[in-house]
């Protein structure tokens, strides 16, 4: 399929930027999928997985978390993310998640590349959760009301780790969400659910302790919320299982994960009354 895919500048002042893909031969206005990033930015991954989407048949959209009228802070340039995910896949799982053992890691790079992947992982886990917020809901604004693709449609979101966390944050701050999907974030406060109008479903590597541990307590606080949540936890995947371009990509669960996540866009962004056609004798 063929897309048409460009950098766009949206919110006050077109302060923020993100990457936009649709599908070529669309014809009028087609439902939208915010993609959420993970700490490594818009990269390669991201932008595949946004045009997946859009080969789905959506107006997908990638905001970037990182940049601020088109520039990134020096840490967080896409050369300085790439040197520090390089880095940290030349290390075993689980390193990532061990201060101690990330720091005896880091102590055999030569000064200066130490400094330089010190000051990047610092920025990263320095998360400016608020102000990541202020961008991802500027993003569902502007895909329902000024972008000529999907103005006026249905918006979902899709996030991992990272953008896991603010697709579920999404769904508690934006009320004309049409649903949320989370791959391996963390969930948001108990308090905050009842804010929740729109489905969520959520995917979860088993051997991700740090996150998955945590889901039966999401899942538990959401039925009694009354709210919809469809928790996957795949037993032998790890964190960023979904990720084709880390060593912690788990094909099966990846391939499972992502056609749950088409149906349930399908349902959500399908327009009410919509006409469905239906196979002899089904």
């Amino acid at each position: 399929m063929e897309l048409l895919t460009k950098w766009v500048h949206y919110g006050s002042d077109n302060a923020y930027s993100g990457y936009l893909a649709k599908p070529a031969a669309a014809i009028g206005t087609q439902p939208a999928v915010i993609v959420l990033q993970e700490i490594w930015g818009v990269d390669g991954h991201i932008q595949s997985v946004t045009d997946r989407l859009a080969m789905s048949g959506y107006v997908a959209f990638a905001p970037d978390l990182y940049a601020l009228n088109g520039k990134h802070p020096e840490p967080l340039k896409p050369e300085r993310i790439a040197q520090l995910k390089a880095f940290m896949d030349s290390l075993p799982i689980g390193v990532w998640g061990n201060p101690e053992a990330r720091s005896q890691a880091l102590a055999e790079k030569s000064e200066e590349e130490r400094e330089a992947l010190e000051e990047t992982q610092k920025m990263i886990f320095q998360r400016d959760i608020p102000a990541f917020l202020q961008r991802v809901t500027a993003a569902t604004e502007y895909l329902r009301e000024q972008e000529p693709a999907s103005r006026g449609k249905r918006v979902a979101s899709v996030g991992f780790c990272l953008g896991g966390a603010l697709s579920a944050q999404l769904a508690c701050l934006d009320s004309k969400l049409a649903g949320a999907v989370i791959f391996y974030g963390n969930a948001p406060q108990t308090e905050q659910l009842l804010n929740i109008e729109c489905p969520v479903i959520g995917f979860y590597g088993g051997k991700d302790a740090r996150i998955t541990d945590g889901v039966p307590a999401f899942a538990e606080a959401m039925n009694a919320a009354g709210k919809s949540f469809v928790p996957h936890v795949y037993p032998e995947a790890p964190h960023a299982f979904f990720n084709d371009s880390r060593t912690s990509y788990r094909v099966d669960a990846a391939r499972d994960a992502f056609a749950r996540t088409l149906a349930f866009l399908n349902e959500c962004l399908s327009e009410p009354n919509a006409e469905q056609v239906r196979l002899p004798n089904s």
